[in-house]
């Protein structure tokens, strides 16, 4: 009933609200799936090492290159290694270890990149410029390389691996932030916010920040994906992580030898590398539809009717044929 048409004394319908954000997850299969994964794969990192105490360093070489199998209780259920160490405790160990190299990593990261260009592209001119120029010379060099080269010079450690990616990852979120604060910045909200006097960063926090976070957050969880990989690219190539530590790029690189031997040394460190980074890149791809207002409909509306919406009907194409054909018929007999 419109308003027009509404009786006099009638109130107004209540407005939908928006739906939340664990009702979209839900709505999504995929997404779901992947946001179970990555909370059980944080959790393990967490609680994980308090509930498998040395289990992860006590060797048994009586043990050494055992199978997967149920015959040896909970930690033998993945094997052993050739020291006779539980294959589920060191990967349960060498979650934590992962997560403490990408997450501190991607952080660091995303709130220096993010600051720095949102403040150039608030106020442009030289200060962009020299933002801007920065984040090319950084980009010049091929992240891995840089890693490369810089740990071979320092000890190899998790502190350096942290600063050297975090230091590397600064101008992919300068550049986003720099984008979309320049493209602000115009806008009328922070023309009249600006008007009645606020200073740059205040503008920025309270206009800027909460329409440039959910693209931030978006190429952050990408992006973690990419320095977990590169993490373990550096442990296997022995200039990561070090023993007696173990991540999941170690291990690959422990197992290799082991391939035809005893596969789930190598195997399941890498499965569990690859879920992840998967898990990860599905939970991106949503939260990109989720905090976008033109694409969240895509996420409420049933996936057959969200393909209808996109796609012209078959019976509309076949009528727009037909009756094309039609009118050429008859453009030819007249």
């Amino acid at each position: 009933m419109t308003a027009l048409h509404r009786p006099p004394g009638a109130t107004a319908p209540p407005a939908k609200r928006p739906a939340r954000w664990w009702t979209l997850l839900g709505r999504d299969r995929f997404a779901l799936v992947a946001a179970v994964l990555l909370a059980l794969v944080l959790l393990t990192a967490l609680l994980g090492p308090l509930l498998i105490g040395d289990r992860a360093v006590r060797q048994d070489l009586g043990a050494s290159l055992r199978p997967p199998s149920l015959d040896h209780g909970v930690f033998g259920l993945l094997g052993t290694d050739v020291l006779g160490r539980s294959m589920l405790a060191r990967l349960i160990e060498a979650a934590g270890t992962t997560l403490s190299v990408a997450v501190p990593a991607v952080l660091c990261s995303l709130v220096i990149g993010s600051a720095v260009g949102m403040w150039a592209g608030y106020h442009g001119g030289l200060r962009e410029n020299i933002a801007m120029r920065v984040a090319d010379v950084i980009l010049s060099f091929p992240s891995l390389l840089l890693a490369v080269v810089v740990l071979y010079v320092f000890a190899p450690s998790v502190a350096n691996l942290v600063l050297i990616l975090a230091l590397a990852r600064i101008p992919i979120y300068l550049r986003t932030a720099r984008a979309e604060a320049a493209e602000l910045r115009s806008r009328l909200f922070v023309d009249a916010a600006r008007t009645f006097g606020a200073r740059s960063w205040p503008t920025i926090y309270r206009h800027i920040l909460p329409i440039t976070l959910p693209t931030l957050l978006t190429v952050a969880t990408l992006d973690f994906c990419f320095v977990m990989l590169t993490e373990s690219s550096l442990s296997f190539l022995g200039i990561g992580i070090q023993p007696p530590e173990v991540s999941w790029g170690l291990m690959v690189a422990q197992g290799r030898q082991y391939l035809q031997t005893a596969w789930w040394i190598a195997v399941l460190p890498g499965v569990a590398i690859v879920v992840t980074t998967v898990s990860a890149t599905v939970l991106a791809a949503w939260a990109r539809l989720a905090t976008d207002p033109a694409q969240r409909w895509r996420l409420t509306t049933p996936r057959s009717a969200a393909a209808r919406a996109e796609t012209p009907s078959a019976a509309a194409r076949t009528g727009t044929r037909s009756d094309g054909s039609r009118a050429n018929e008859e453009g030819t007999s007249a």
